[in-house]
C-alpha cells in the first residue's frame, strides 16, 4: 500500500463579520451544500436549495473519512490558488497548531481536514482575502504503534485504508502467545484503551496505539 492523501477543496465565497461569527460560536466551518465523493457522484444538498446567509457559497470538497483528526507530526501542503506566498508545506507542531503567513498560529489539533480547509479559508477570507480558494493534501502522516503479542512491537508509518490485520502483518505477524480472538486500541487524542473485540476491517488511525493481548492458556 502507498501512502494515501486527502486532498480538500473548498471553494466559497464568505462574508467577514457573519462568518467570523459562527466560527467564534461553534469553531466548525459551515454547512456544506455540495459535495464530491471519488468514485461515488455527487451526493448533499440538490441544486436551488436554500443555504442559511452564515455562508451563502457553493462549496466542492472532496472528503475522505472524517473520523480522521489533525495531530501533532501530520504533514501537509496547503495551497492558496493565485497566492503563491501563501502556498506551501506545513507541519502541525507539538501545540496542535499550524504556523501560517500572514495568520501566525492557527489551530489544526483535533480538526478534520474539513473543518480546517474551512478554518483556515474563513481566516484569510475575513481579514486578508477575496473570495480565497483553498486546497489542502495530507503529504505525511503520524505513525501510528502496535504493542503486545506481535513479533515486532513498535512504531510504524501510516498508510491509507490500514485496518488492524494490516497492522499486525507489518509487525511481523502474532507472536504464538497472542489471543486472535481480540484487540485492544487506544486513539489518537484518548487516555483510555478500548477492548474493540477483533474484527479484521477495524480500521487504524495515525497515532493510535494498538495492543494484541496475550491469550489464556
Amino acid at each position: 500500500m502507498r501512502l494515501g492523501r486527502i486532498v480538500v477543496l473548498l471553494t466559497a465565497v464568505l462574508f467577514a463579520a457573519p462568518l467570523a461569527s459562527a466560527y467564534a460560536q461553534d469553531g466548525l466551518p459551515g454547512p456544506t451544500p455540495h459535495v464530491q465523493m471519488p468514485g461515488q457522484g455527487t451526493v448533499g444538498v440538490a441544486p436551488g436549495t436554500n443555504v442559511p446567509s452564515v455562508m451563502p457559497a457553493s462549496v466542492t470538497a472532496i472528503v475522505a473519512d472524517d473520523n480522521y483528526r489533525l495531530g501533532a507530526g501530520d504533514k501537509m501542503k496547503i495551497t492558496v490558488y493565485d497566492e503563491p506566498d501563501l502556498t506551501g508545506e506545513f507541519l502541525v507542531d507539538g501545540a496542535g497548531e499550524v504556523q501560517f503567513p500572514l495568520i501566525g498560529q492557527i489551530q489544526a489539533v483535533g480538526l478534520t481536514v474539513h473543518q480546517f480547509v474551512g478554518a483556515l479559508t474563513a481566516t484569510l477570507a475575513a481579514k486578508y482575502l477575496r473570495d480565497p480558494k483553498v486546497s489542502i493534501e495530507i503529504e505525511n502522516y503520524r505513525p501510528f504503534y502496535i504493542i503486545g503479542e506481535v513479533n515486532k512491537p513498535g512504531e510504524y508509518p501510516f498508510e491509507s485504508g490500514l485496518n488492524v490485520l494490516d497492522a499486525v502483518a507489518l509487525a511481523g505477524g502474532y507472536s504464538y502467545r497472542a489471543d486472535h480472538s481480540d484487540v485492544y486500541i487506544r486513539r489518537y487524542g484518548s487516555s483510555e484503551e478500548k477492548e474493540e473485540g477483533f474484527a479484521a476491517d477495524t480500521k487504524i488511525y495515525p497515532g493510535d496505539v494498538v495492543r494484541i493481548p496475550e491469550r489464556i492458556f
